[in-house]
């Protein structure tokens, strides 16, 4: 293989900082912005002055429901770091930032209960291909040795992690680190630069030990690196470099660095690993598959609606120089860039133009998304990436407070979109009702408040309702007359319907078997309209379904007959008929499947028995270590809050997918109370 060019990236750089809920991501961007002096002082998460946590519904519920993006400079160099939130609820606002980032931080701490989530977060970069470093949070609180730490983390990557330094500790209790590369001890102190201490020789021990480990996994890839440690020959120190930062870069490993976000621990070794061994934007051009070109190109991380600026797009420039007024063209439009800013948390800086791999938020792109592609040339280009919204696995039924603000709701729900691709909006004709969709109960809660708060669209919430139905076991054949004489024309319609049920899943079926004329061949279509307006809501209060109905028979008047006659007829008949066909219920079943750490499969089968669930096997699920998929059948009417129980039997990170099957027979108890619910919603 040979060794590897490991010279320091230039540029400006953006890095995602990601890992599991209450890792202390948003704590590690407060010490960063600190110890780089873009703020004075570090708040504490929960005290409602931390730059990441901006958003009302962030300080209301102490964590973070939203992508935070600050720029600052280390050494002279700009960086712009994105906070991502934790929670698998939000999990979606990442996608769009990782796909445009150099690399990845991955915030964890030395707890087995986190296992499950972390491996979540290192799945995803290892789909998007994102270069990443771990850095093992509050390690003042690590029970286990590094190295046992570093085998129960291992099992949540597909690549080796390797740690780039070992705690340093003193009476038991973590007082600094030794810096593996450099070979040098470090002793905290709190929000302040590490002091360099000596190594005595029980530490020097354990560093000999660990960093003969980091120097074997670097020699996978280097030959010659190999080739000194098997003559046991010390390698130059810039090499080491060299293969730490090239070794980052193509992904091979994932280094691992130690610290207390909350103390400001660690934080200054890590931004200097962030700056030499960072891929830079030219290796993320490359990884997004952009083909050189002249005109400046652009990718959207995210969309902004503020109170008084308008609509901002928080872009990545990926080639090229942007000056204000610049326009520039996504597939469907072209707009003007009105404003480029810096943002510090909510803070905004005006600035004249942003160079290639800058993270600046466009004012007013009113036909950007999230997601989009932008350039300044002539032709535009075609999405870099491809963004899928995940399936929504919780929904409520919405209408505001006071009719007079549908339209204030719809234009706020449309806003809220934009900026959460993970938001979902059905308008159900049936139900007439306006169902919002998205990943959880925490999700759709923030929703609601930032409606109420943003948009001052107070609304009322409800559980949405299940699209039940009714069919027949019988058959019967029922006449229906409509007769009606007043001044001038009457009205007359005479029909005989044969009505049957038809299998499951046939839908509805008409047909006529009239001879000699006795139900004019005009008038048969309007019969089939009576029968299937009565259909819509049959004799349990539900759309009939699974019926064949067959014309037999009937009389017409020459004078009085007319199309609404015979419609009226045969709506008759059907109302008086279905009654004695043995009407019955149907609930829709839906097909899940359930993706879960494996200590949790019991729990989850327990779980989909508990509500009606047909378990129909379980398996270890395809390129997940330690995680099962349980497939099942259940009533669409026990999902409502199902994601909320499974979530809590899995330490948060259990997700399923659904899809309708089959209808199946709802009899007894709940059936009845299906039907009352009914009544009164009518």
């Amino acid at each position: 293989m040979g060794t590897r060019s490991g010279e320091r990236s230039r540029g400006p750089k953006c890095i995602a900082i990601v890992g599991p809920f209450a890792s202390g991501k948003t704590t590690l961007l407060e010490a960063i912005l600190e110890r780089t002096g873009a703020i004075m002082k570090q708040a504490a998460t929960g005290s409602g002055a931390t730059v990441g946590d901006h958003s009302a519904e962030a300080r209301e519920h102490q964590m973070s429901v939203e992508a935070s993006i600050a720029t600052t400079e280390f050494l002279g160099e700009s960086m712009t770091f994105v906070d991502c939130p934790g929670s698998i609820e939000f999990a979606h606002e990442a996608d769009p930032v990782l796909a445009a980032a150099d690399m990845a931080i991955v915030v964890t701490e030395p707890d087995e209960k986190k296992i499950a989530a972390l491996q979540l977060t290192l799945h995803r970069l290892d789909e998007l291909g994102i270069p990443r470093m771990i850095f093992l949070n509050k390690i003042e609180h690590a029970t286990l040795g590094v190295r046992d730490m570093l085998k129960m983390l291992q099992p949540t990557s597909d690549t080796p992690l390797m740690l780039r330094q070992i705690p340093l500790r003193k009476d038991g209790i973590v007082i600094g680190s030794i810096d593996l590369a450099l070979e040098r001890a470090y002793i905290y102190r709190e929000h302040a630069s590490s002091e360099i201490a000596p190594i005595d020789d029980d530490d020097r021990a354990r560093e000999v030990e660990a960093r003969f480990s980091m120097l074997e996994t670097l020699a996978d890839h280097d030959d010659k690196l190999m080739e000194q440690l098997l003559e046991e020959i010390e390698p130059p120190r810039d090499a080491i470099f060299d293969d730490l930062a090239a070794d980052l870069r193509e992904g091979s490993v994932t280094p691992v660095l130690i610290g207390s976000a909350e103390k400001g621990n660690g934080i200054l070794r890590l931004l200097k690993s962030i700056r030499h061994d960072s891929p830079d934007i030219e290796a993320t051009r490359e990884r997004l598959g952009l083909q050189e070109t002249d005109d400046t190109v652009l990718q959207v991380m995210k969309t902004i609606h503020t109170p008084h600026g308008g609509k901002l797009s928080v872009s990545r420039v990926l080639c090229g120089t942007l000056t204000d007024g610049t326009e520039v063209r996504n597939e469907k439009a072209s707009d003007k860039v009105s404003g480029i800013y810096t943002l510090l948390g909510r803070e905004q800086n005006k600035i004249a133009s942003a160079q290639a791999g800058e993270t600046v938020a466009l004012g007013k792109l009113d036909d950007v998304r999230t997601g989009d592609t932008l350039t300044t040339g002539k032709t535009p280009i075609a999405p870099l990436i491809a963004l899928e919204p995940p399936q929504p696995v919780y929904s409520m039924a919405v209408r505001p407070g006071d009719r007079k603000d549908e339209a204030k709701l719809s234009l706020g729900l449309q806003k809220l979109a934009e900026e959460d691709s993970a938001l979902g909006l059905e308008q159900r004709q049936e139900t007439g009702e306006t169902v919002l969709c998205g990943q959880g109960e925490m999700h759709l809660r923030v929703t609601r408040e930032r409606l109420e708060g943003k948009y001052q669209v107070p609304i009322t919430t409800a559980p949405p309702s299940v699209a039940y139905r009714e069919t027949i076991r019988k058959n019967t054949t029922q006449r229906g007359r409509h007769k009606k004489q007043s001044g001038g024309h009457g009205q007359f319609g005479d029909v005989v319907l044969d009505i049957r049920p038809l299998p499951r899943g046939s839908g509805f079926e008409f047909t006529d078997t009239i001879t000699g004329g006795v139900v004019p061949k005009q008038y048969i279509p309007s019969v089939e309209a009576g029968v299937v307006d009565y259909l819509k809501c049959g004799p349990l209060g539900f759309p009939v379904i699974d019926v064949a109905v067959n014309l037999a028979d009937g009389s017409y008047h020459s004078v009085d007959s007319s199309d609404m006659a015979f419609q009226l007829a045969g709506r008759l008949a059907m109302k008086e008929g279905l009654g004695d066909c043995s009407p019955v219920l149907l609930e829709p079943i839906l097909k899940v499947e359930v993706h879960t750490p494996s200590d949790a499969t019991a729990r989850v089968t327990a779980i989909l028995s508990q509500r009606r669930g047909q378990i129909l096997g379980f398996d270890a699920r395809p390129g997940w270590n330690g995680w099962d998929v349980v497939e099942a059948m259940i009533p669409a009417s026990e999902t409502g809050d199902l994601i909320i129980e499974l979530r809590s039997a899995t330490a948060g990170v259990a997700g399923y997918r659904a899809s309708f099957d089959h209808m199946a027979e709802l009899t007894g108890r709940l059936a009845d109370a299906a039907m009352n619910a009914q009544g009164k919603a009518a």
